[in-house]
């Protein structure tokens, strides 16, 4: 098990582009302080992602999240991080143009700690992304398979398998990168596309879905935990059989409530 230092600096943005060619970079959502704090000791950055309507309120997609529902939570994973690179994602329909994108992102810097916001897209957002760096907003941006275009898209397409759609692929990122974005998450793209946008790009990128070849990983935690139990991606592993074991201590509680043998002298005044 890896376990970094108690002591170790906060990660900042120009900490986290050091990692591209060196270490690997870590990433996992969190949603709340609780988990926030079990995963501050170990991990680069923490997304605080729009998924959480999918995991957590069951919707199909992750169109439903929004500004104020994220703050909340970011607010929360806050409180539990205070080393991880914490990233907003910023929700569907919170930035359509450019100037609608800076006012909500300002707003997020002012009623959060997060270190940086995340918008979806290739180079039809570049002048948006251009746009918030300019005026002091971290930006990852986030190109191939998007989950706020999926039903647009008519579902949820791996890219990157033609030459067309890895030459569109090239051009997003290298654009994006020029436009300011300090990283990039790579979603639902053919390994070897991954790994060419990587070698082709200098900041860092980070895989999900996209193979070993990219500067890092993000997973869902309930995903990668084994809470959520609808369906599981094929790029999920499975790292804790969450679900069963929830049920097997939850069994023993009931069970120990229905005979009467909880709570002991223990626990009890």
């Amino acid at each position: 098990m890896s376990i970094h230092s108690e002591n170790r600096k906060k990660v900042t943005v120009k900490s986290i582009a050091k990692y591209k060619g060196s270490e690997k970079i870590v990433m996992i959502t969190a949603y709340d302080r609780l988990f926030a704090n079990l995963f501050e000791s170990q991990v680069d950055m923490i997304l605080v992602g729009d998924s959480l309507n999918m995991s957590f309120l069951g919707r199909n997609d992750t169109l439903s999240a929004n500004l104020e529902q994220m703050i909340y939570h970011t607010k929360a994973v806050c409180n539990g991080a205070n080393t991880p690179l914490v990233v907003f994602d910023m929700p569907y329909g919170s930035y359509n143009s450019k100037e609608e994108a800076l006012k909500n992102a300002v707003r997020v810097y002012k009623e959060t700690d997060a270190d940086a916001i995340k918008i979806e897209g290739g180079s039809d957002r570049v002048d948006i992304v251009e746009h918030l760096t300019k005026n002091g907003i971290a930006v990852v941006s986030h190109i191939g398979l998007m989950p706020q275009f999926v039903r647009g898209d008519g579902g949820y397409i791996v890219r990157g398998k033609t030459p067309e759609d890895e030459a569109e692929l090239l051009k997003d990122a290298k654009m994006l990168e020029q436009a300011g974005a300090f990283a990039m998450v790579l979603e639902g793209i053919k390994t070897d596309v991954a790994a060419k946008i990587t070698d082709e790009i200098s900041i860092p990128t980070i895989g999900i879905g996209a193979g070993l070849g990219c500067d890092g990983q993000v997973l869902v935690w309930s995903d990668m935990f084994g809470f959520f139990e609808e369906f599981t991606p094929k790029f999920v592993k499975k790292y804790l059989d969450g679900a069963n074991l929830i049920r097997e201590a939850l069994g023993e509680y009931v069970d120990e409530v229905k005979e009467g043998k909880f709570p002991t002298d223990r626990y009890s005044y």
